[in-house]
């Protein structure tokens, strides 16, 4: 299966009815059985203030006097993954991983188990998450909350010099976080500032932090030389107000912060997937294989089309560097599309292990059982083979976990996207209809003989802008450079940059027409990057 377009659901009758339009399009459940929610109200009535049952660390390796923590969005409020550095005798370092224990508490077969396989996941609309775990546990019992004891599974790895992992293992483990840190506070740190509101994190902490941080940037570094793929595009998240309403799009750095956390999850992945499948335990792997031939000479023909040239792209240390080199490409974000249209999707599998796009022989997910079923059936199957336990599943039933786990996965993907498409449409849409139509800064992606499709970086749309727009001079449609010109005067081309403003939202048709901005006495112009 590859990437495809959103099936876009229809909008609410209001702003503040899309998301259940959404949720209802897409099947989404609104509530809990009665019997998951009241085994959730059992595990979660075993905290007494915030302190584990008595019994419950028992044959646990304790780090709850370690320097763990735990660094998420600042509006998170379930944390499931949490670090820790440590040198051992002689001089390596130490990365430990520690994710909650949610096998602990969710046994196989209980009600609460039942629902988050038929969940599979947790979808992140814009305004609602829909949790794979009933709250009590996601928000509570299994979330790695600051100053509290928590039951984890923990993954240590051991890293030479030159950053490759030399060592590995594992254990049920007892924590204690010593601080919950968000993404900016760790940037400060990073960057060789403060904690951050000061109490945090003292000057061995702080020294901690930017170990790991060395750490992770040495990962990544091996990663891209191996020919892991370089897609990572800062994140736009929309902003609603109280009615639903789109007040802004607000464009979330993908710093080192993020990629400090990023590559420990992806070395402890890869870690749990190589133990488990290199010693004869299948699981279910995330699987991405490589695109298809015929994909990518399509590709580098569109690319053709829009003065882009690609090397030799069969080979994936060429097609990393690619991607590398246009960084900063006024088009980066169409090429990125185009790019990720020609891959394959990840998936889940049983039958196959291995991910192009990360350069790993080995990987799975096991770093976030909170929202992920695969990840708890993973944890499940370590936990039985450190203790020496039959670790081995069905074929039959891996396979069954792996094809829903993936269908399940694209439909929240495509509820999500298919709010956020909602209120970006209704945004354009109260422009025209209030009169007070903004002018955007527009990058022309692709040029056709009847007008020109661009892209507003700003709100992260994308539409058209028709020929009869363009100039009231007769335009032609040159194939060989893919451009739109008119004698002796005007020319577009993708790359090039104008200002437009929404002239026409169309729900159904899935459709924005954009014209351009009037620049000077009746001239419109397009501005060619130097």
């Amino acid at each position: 299966m590859e990437f495809g377009e959103t099936r876009f659901p229809r909008p609410g009758k209001t702003a503040k009815e899309d998301t259940t339009a959404v949720m209802k399009h897409f099947s989404l459940p609104k509530a809990f059985s009665p019997k998951a929610l009241a085994e959730a109200a059992e595990i979660d009535a075993t905290l007494k203030g915030g302190r584990l049952p008595a019994g419950s660390t028992k044959g646990r390796l304790d780090l709850r006097r370690k320097f763990v923590f735990t660094c998420d969005p600042a509006t998170a409020r379930d944390f499931d993954d949490a670090l820790s550095l440590e040198k051992d005798r002689r001089g390596n370092r130490v990365l430990g991983v520690h994710i909650a224990d949610v096998s602990h508490y969710v046994r196989p077969g209980s009600a609460i188990d039942r629902e988050a396989y038929r969940r599979s996941t947790s979808v992140y609309l814009a305004d609602k998450v829909v949790p794979m775990l009933p709250e009590a546990l996601c928000d509570g019992v299994c979330s790695l909350v600051p100053d509290e004891d928590r039951l984890a599974f923990s993954v240590f790895m051991t890293f030479d010099a030159k950053g490759e992992m030399i060592a590995r293992s594992f254990a049920k483990s007892v924590i204690r976080s010593k601080a919950r840190f968000t993404y900016e506070e760790v940037m400060t740190i990073l960057a060789g500032g403060a904690a951050g509101r000061g109490a945090k994190a003292g000057k061995r902490e702080a020294k901690t932090i930017r170990e790991i941080g060395e750490l992770a940037q040495q990962l990544r570094a091996r990663r891209f030389a191996a020919g892991a793929l370089d897609l990572e595009t800062p994140e736009a998240e929309v902003v609603l107000d109280g009615n639903g309403e789109m007040e802004a799009i607000v464009v979330r750095p993908y710093d080192e912060s993020h990629q400090m956390v990023e590559e420990c999850m992806v070395a402890a992945n890869e870690a749990v997937a190589k133990e488990l499948w290199a010693n004869g335990v299948k699981i279910v792997a995330r699987l991405h294989e490589p695109p298809d031939p015929e994909k990518l000479l399509l590709l580098r023909a569109e690319l053709r089309g829009i003065g882009v040239k690609m090397g030799n792209i069969e080979n994936q240390k060429v097609f990393a560097g690619f991607l590398k080199s246009i960084k900063g490409h006024p088009l980066y974000g169409t090429i990125s599309t185009m790019v990720l249209r020609s891959m394959k999707r990840a998936v889940y599998s049983s039958a196959a292990i291995g991910h192009f796009g990360l350069a790993k022989k080995y990987y799975a997910h096991f770093t976030s059982p909170i929202r992920r079923y695969p990840d708890l059936t993973l944890h499940r199957q370590l936990a039985a083979y450190i203790e020496k336990k039959n670790a081995k599943v069905p074929p039959k039933l891996l396979a069954k976990w792996a094809e829903h786990a993936t269908e399940m996965e694209e439909v929240a993907t495509e509820a999500e996207r298919g709010l956020v498409e909602i209120k970006k449409f209704r945004y354009l849409e109260d422009e025209l209809s209030s009169g007070q139509v903004r002018d955007y800064d527009a990058v022309v992606s692709k040029v056709m003989p009847f007008g020109c499709f661009v892209e507003i970086p700003e709100i992260a749309v994308s539409g058209l802008v028709h020929v009869s727009t363009l100039s009231s001079r007769f335009l032609k449609f040159y194939e060989s450079d893919q451009s739109l010109s008119a004698p002796g005067g005007e020319s577009w081309h993708a790359g090039d940059r104008l200002r437009v403003r929404v002239n026409n939202v169309d729900f159904l048709s899935r459709r924005i027409d954009f014209v351009p901005v009037v620049q000077g006495p009746g001239r419109r112009r397009n501005s060619r990057k130097a």
